[in-house]
């Protein structure tokens, strides 16, 4: 059975930064990509940022460019949103999920951790 767990969310100042981790328990031979997710309050979830498991490869929205990066540890099956330069509009729950195939949905995914910017 596979389990993400996300960790690291928290209050912080405009600017400042903050670190996520995915913690990813049960198998990861069929992972094609991991995600990292946000949804505000009264808005969708929306992908921010993804990374290929097996090989290299990142993406990142427009928005988040520049100011975070996404990177993976296969060996202890982890995964990292490292955010920097914070602003409010990245206030949200952050989600990690992995996706099982390309072209398939994200099939697992985590709890959640809450990401919150004050200006």
């Amino acid at each position: 059975q596979v389990q993400l767990v996300e960790s690291g969310g928290g209050l912080v100042q405009t600017g400042g930064s903050l670190r996520l981790s995915c913690a990813i328990s049960g198998h990861t031979f069929d992972f094609y990509k991991m995600g990292w997710f946000r949804q505000a309050p009264g808005k969708e979830r929306r992908l921010v940022a993804a990374i290929n498991w097996g090989a290299e490869g990142s993406f990142y929205v427009d928005s988040v460019k520049d100011r975070f990066t996404i990177s993976k540890d296969n060996a202890n099956n982890m995964v990292y949103l490292q955010m920097d330069s914070l602003k409010p509009e990245d206030t949200a729950a952050y989600y990690c999920a992995a996706q099982v195939g390309y072209g398939y949905e994200y099939k697992y995914w985590g709890q959640g951790t809450q990401v919150t910017v004050s200006s």
